[in-house]
């Protein structure tokens, strides 16, 4: 899957619901649903233990947001969270629709779990590059794994791909910046050719945060071929996550738009040049700007161009014409033909 000879110039795009779902089976389900008819390949989850996840005293400190579903943090996360039992549903709907059952696992009784309904891709969240046992544990399962590396420094991202590189080769490296929402000149963009040098058995992509879908084309362009975006049903929605995530619309756009810019790269084939149909409706032909003679030169000077219901010698090709010498008499205005011209 993320192999380069399998990936090539094809981009894979993960929808990325995280939370967005408000801890709402049928909503999630309408994800999945909506998200891979605009084109994703993935769906990606966040599967989270918040009693292991989180100290007691973290799990149980007030949390006063605007954004906030319950008092405490703990109660918070845990409005947001999809229960266990919900997976393997999300998953058969993911084979229905076509696309790969994703989730990142903050802690190992949700590694566990993801095992259990044997998950199609695993991510390491930025929050754990650098954690190596845990890396190993995601790693050994045996699953494409896709690790964003916000915030990492080049040393912590080498050591946990080495890891992720110890157990296969399906991994995807995305450059990230760690900011919500971030900043079109915070994207730092150029860091994805860096980070291709540097591992040249991964694929390499782009995980934004960023409202917009430029991002994901030029991203493209510098190489990337793995592109994670948010995703969500509402952008008014309550929630952190959803003021900055694509729409379905806007995803639609965001995949589109990635996948024409190779072909964007490709030069028009010689024998077509010319031929456009403009240019046979509209282009001039070479026709004489004043008497000629036969035995007399085209210049510069007695050539000119004009429109006729059909083409002759289109003006582009003047050079194959000026400096050679006219076979018979050309009246002013009358197009010149290539039998006209003495050999």
């Amino acid at each position: 899957m993320f192999r380069e000879k399998e990936l090539s110039d094809s981009p894979f795009v993960i929808a990325e619901v995280g939370q967005n779902h408000q801890g709402d089976l049928d909503i999630a389900r309408e994800y999945i649903r909506i998200f891979a008819f605009e084109g994703a390949d993935a769906i990606k989850f966040q599967t989270r233990n918040n009693r292991f996840l989180f100290s007691q005293e973290a799990y149980e400190a007030s949390y006063a947001s605007e954004n906030a579903f319950a008092d405490t943090y703990g109660a918070h996360r845990e409005k947001l969270e999809l229960k266990p039992e919900w997976l393997s549903i999300l998953k058969e709907d993911c084979i229905k629709h076509g696309v790969k059952f994703m989730s990142t696992p903050f802690d190992e009784p949700s590694l566990e779990l993801l095992k259990k309904i044997d998950v199609d891709i695993l991510k390491v969240a930025s929050f754990d590059l650098g954690n190596l046992p845990f890396i190993h544990r995601i790693a050994s399962l045996g699953k494409p794994v896709v690790m964003s590396v916000g915030g990492g420094k080049i040393d912590q991202i080498r050591s946990s791909v080495e890891v992720l590189l110890n157990h296969h080769d399906e991994v995807a490296i995305l450059h990230c910046v760690s900011e919500y929402p971030c900043e079109y000149n915070r994207l730092g963009l150029d860091n994805i050719e860096v980070l291709i040098e540097e591992f040249p058995g991964c694929a390499i992509g782009s995980s934004d945060h960023f409202n917009g879908t430029l991002s994901g084309p030029v991203a493209y362009l510098k190489g990337a071929r793995v592109f994670e975006k948010h995703v969500t049903l509402n952008r008014a929605w309550k929630g952190t996550d959803h003021s900055f995530a694509l729409e379905p619309e806007g995803f639609r756009k965001f995949v589109r738009d990635i996948k024409r810019v190779r072909h964007m790269m490709m030069p028009k084939p010689a024998d077509d040049l010319g031929s456009e149909r403009v240019f046979k409706k509209l282009g001039k032909s070479l026709v004489a700007y004043a008497d000629i003679k036969a035995g007399e030169r085209f210049t510069l000077e007695n050539l000119s161009g004009r429109i006729f219901n059909m083409q002759y010698i289109p003006v582009r090709e003047s050079n194959q014409v000026v400096g050679r010498v006219a076979k018979r008499n050309v009246s002013k205005g009358e197009p010149i033909h290539y039998s006209d011209l003495e050999d």
